[in-house]
């Protein structure tokens, strides 16, 4: 039964960390999620300059925010076909995701006129 993202459940009973065959290690989903559907936050301090597992947002393409993961999400690996998307810094399931599968990004498409990726591989 896919997650409604009602009543979020802790992140760790949402996703886990795991062997990825896109790249090195990946974020798989341990719940079933519909379309629309709230995976988590990236959460992390904020980021002053690039680096692995920053990512970078903006709501108008000229000032960027970033966050230095630091919770399951900074697995994320990317995907011409993702079947997640950021809004900020909360990520949706764009199709439905089933237990187990792995969870992606578009790194470009991580804002609306996103010019910047996201680096979480």
């Amino acid at each position: 039964m896919p997650d409604t993202g009602a009543s979020p459940r802790p992140p760790r009973e949402r996703v886990r960390r795991g062997p990825s065959p896109i790249h090195g290690q990946g974020c798989f989903a341990c719940v079933g999620f519909a379309p629309g559907d709230y995976v988590g936050t990236y959460t992390g301090p904020p980021a002053r300059r690039d680096g692995t597992y920053v990512l970078w947002v903006s709501e108008d393409g000229e000032h960027w925010q970033g966050r230095s993961g630091r919770n399951l999400l900074r697995w994320l690996n990317h995907s011409d076909r993702p079947n997640a998307v950021f809004d900020g810094f909360d990520l949706y399931a764009l199709r439905a995701i089933a237990p187990g599968e792995e969870i992606t990004f578009d790194y470009a498409g991580a804002t609306a006129d996103a010019d910047a990726s996201g680096h979480c591989d």
